[in-house]
C-alpha cells in the first residue's frame, strides 16, 4: 500500500524569509529550502568547510545550528510561562546552548605488551553528550554517548581481551558505566564478542551486587542476555527507513519516481554488517542490487546481485572482487548508474566534488556522516531525496534499547505471553467453526476451518524476534511520519536531516526545559 501524506513539498521557501531582506538575497533564497533561508538570517554557524572537509563533530554541530534556526520560534512560542518575550526568547537560546556541546569526555591510557616483547600505550575515549535522560546511550531522548579505543584489532590477539578488560575498568572507576548510568553497544571492529567482554568484567569488577549487571552493555550474544534480531537491527532499520519515504508517494512524486520497491536499482557502498543485511532486505522485498563496492574493489551486474551467494562467496574468499556472477566496476561506485545509493561505509563519501556526479535519486545513509555539509546543500539543490544517518541507521540502538529493557526485566519477550496466544487463537478458529456448524449444520460431517498461511505462523504466538522485528518497525514508522510532519510544518522541502534534527532539538528541548532549569 503506498500513502500519499499531502502536499508537503510543493509550498515555496519564501514565505518564510525575514522582512527587510536584500531583493537579490530574497531572490536567490526563494529557491531554496527554508532551513538555509532562516539560517543566514539568524547568523547561525553555516556548518561548511571551505575545504569540504570537516571533522564529524562540527558537521554535526552545523547540522545542529540549521535545526536550531528553524526550531527557536516555535519553541519561545510554546513556552507557557509569565516571562516577557525578551525572557522566553533568552531562555529558549540558554537551553539550546546548553543541549548543544558534549558534557563528558573521557581520555584514557593503559599499556598492553605485544607478541614481540614490546610494551604500547593504547588510548580510548567515552563521550557522554548530555544526562538529561540516563542511561547515557545513543538515542533520542536519552543523552547521547559513544566510545572508542584507538587499536587495528588486526594486528592484535589475546592483547585485545586485555585492553577491553583495561578500558572497562577505567570506566567503572570513573562512574561512567552501568545499567543505569552508561550503557555502550557495538560499532566498526566490535560485536558481540567485545560487549560480552564488557559485560563480565563490569559483572565481575563493580556490578556483583547488582542484578541488572548484564544491562551494562547492549549487543551481547543471546547467552549473556541479548537479543535475537540485535546483528541485522541496522540494516533492517535502513531497509525500513527507505520503506517509510519510498511509499510516500507525494515525495516520489516530487523525485518523478513511482512509489514502492518494484523496478527500483540501488548500489551500495561497503559490504560489512549493515550492508549485507540492508541488501539482503531489499532484496526480498523486490528492488534489485546492481553494484557493491568495497575498499579493495567494486562489482557489477545490471541484472542484479544475489545478497546470499554474495555473502557466501565472501566468506569463502575474504573479498567481494571476484564474485562470478559480476564484473569489475571501473571509477567509484558512488557515481553509479541506480535509483537508490546506500553509504555503509565510513564518513564524508559524498562530498562537493563528487556531488554533481551522483546519479541516484535517493541517497540512504546507512553510515554515519557520508555526507558533507556542501554535498548536502549541492543534493538539495540538484532535488535529490537524503534519508539521514541520525535516522536511517538508528535500527541497531533501537533494538540495543529493547535489549536493555529486556535485561531489566530478566526475562524473554514472548515468554509470558506464548501460550495464552496460542490457546486463544485455536479457541478463536473453533469458535468459528461451532458457529457455522450451529448455522448450516454438520451435514456430510464438521465444518473444515483452514487458516491462511498467515495466520498459521501466527498461531503460536510472536516469538522474541518477531517482537523485535515488530517493534523496530513501527519505531521507524512513527520517526518518518514525525520527520515527514515536521518537514511540511516548517516548508523543508526535500531536507528531512534538518527535519530529522528540529524533532531531536524539540525532545529533548522539552526534558531540559519541564526538569525546571532555570536559565539566568
Amino acid at each position: 500500500m503506498y500513502r500519499y501524506f499531502g502536499e508537503l513539498l510543493t509550498r515555496g521557501a519564501g514565505g518564510v524569509l525575514a522582512s527587510g531582506c536584500p531583493p537579490a538575497t530574497a531572490a536567490a533564497d526563494s529557491v531554496l529550502p527554508a532551513s538555509v533561508s532562516l539560517l543566514r538570517h539568524r547568523g547561525y554557524s553555516q556548518a561548511v568547510d571551505p575545504a569540504d572537509d570537516p571533522n564529524f563533530f562540527t558537521m554535526v554541530e552545523g547540522f545542529f545550528d540549521k535545526g536550531a534556526a528553524i526550531v527557536e520560534d516555535k519553541l519561545v512560542e510554546d513556552l507557557k510561562t509569565r516571562e516577557t518575550a525578551e525572557q522566553k526568547r533568552s531562555r529558549v537560546r540558554g537551553i539550546l546552548r546548553i543541549i548543544k556541546p558534549c558534557n563528558h569526555v573521557l581520555s584514557v591510557s593503559f599499556p598492553i605488551k605485544r607478541d614481540s616483547g614490546e610494551w604500547e600505550v593504547i588510548e580510548g575515549y567515552r563521550a557522554q553528550h548530555s544526562q538529561h535522560r540516563t542511561p547515557c546511550k545513543g538515542d533520542v531522548p536519552f543523552g547521547g554517548a559513544k566510545a572508542g579505543v584507538k587499536i587495528n584489532p588486526k594486528k592484535y590477539s589475546h592483547q585485545l581481551t586485555w585492553a577491553n578488560f583495561h578500558f572497562t575498568s577505567v570506566l567503572n572507576r570513573s562512574a561512567l558505566a552501568g545499567p543505569g548510568i552508561d550503557v555502550p553497544a557495538p560499532d566498526m571492529s566490535t560485536g558481540e564478542r567485545e560487549m560480552s567482554w564488557i559485560a563480565d568484567t563490569f559483572a565481575t569488577v563493580m556490578g556483583h551486587n547488582d542484578i541488572n549487571a548484564h544491562a551494562c552493555v547492549t549487543g551481547k550474544p543471546i547467552s549473556q542476555g541479548g537479543i535475537h534480531g540485535r546483528i541485522s537491527a541496522t540494516g533492517r532499520g535502513v531497509f525500513h527507513g527507505i520503506e517509510n519515504f519510498i511509499n510516500e508517494a507525494s515525495y516520489m512524486s516530487q523525485l518523478g519516481m513511482y512509489p514502492g520497491f518494484q523496478d527500483k536499482t540501488f548500489v551500495i557502498q561497503g559490504f560489512g554488517n549493515v550492508g549485507l543485511h540492508t541488501m539482503r532486505y531489499l532484496h526480498r522485498f523486490g528492488a534489485k542490487c546492481v553494484g557493491v563496492g568495497e575498499v579493495d574493489g567494486s562489482i557489477w551486474n545490471p541484472e542484479g546481485i544475489n545478497p546470499k551467494e554474495l555473502e557466501d562467496y565472501k566468506l569463502a574468499n575474504g573479498t567481494i572482487v571476484g564474485f562470478p556472477d559480476s564484473t569489475p566496476y571501473e571509477g567509484s561506485i558512488l557515481e553509479a548508474d541506480c535509483d537508490i545509493l546506500i553509504p555503509a561505509a565510513s564518513e564524508k563519501q559524498l562530498t562537493k566534488s563528487n556531488a554533481n556526479k551522483i546519479k541516484a535519486k535517493i541517497i540512504a545513509e546507512g553510515a554515519n556522516g557520508p555526507t558533507t555539509p556542501e554535498a548536502d546543500r549541492i543534493f538539495l539543490e540538484r532535488n535529490i531525496l537524503v534519508i539521514p544517518d541520525m535516522y536511517l541507521n538508528a535500527g541497531g540502538v533501537t533494538v540495543s534499547y529493547f535489549e536493555w529493557l529486556k535485561n531489566l526485566n530478566h526475562v524473554s519477550y514472548g515468554r509470558l505471553t506464548f501460550k495464552y496466544e496460542r490457546d486463544s487463537n485455536y479457541h478463536l478458529l473453533m469458535s468459528v467453526q461451532e458457529s457455522l456448524e450451529r448455522k448450516f449444520g454438520k451435514h456430510g460431517g464438521s465444518v473444515p476451518i483452514v487458516p491462511t498461511s498467515e495466520f498459521q505462523a501466527r498461531i503460536a504466538g510472536a516469538s522474541e524476534k518477531d517482537i523485535v522485528h515488530s517493534g523496530l518497525a513501527y519505531t521507524m514508522e512513527r520517526s518518518a511520519r514525525q520527520i515527514m510532519r515536521t518537514a511540511n510544518k516548517y516548508n523543508l522541502g526535500l531536507d528531512l536531516r534538518t527535519a530529522a534534527y528540529v524533532n531531536a532539538i524539540e525532545k529533548v528541548f522539552k526534558v531540559y526545559s519541564e526538569a525546571g532549569l532555570i536559565i539566568t
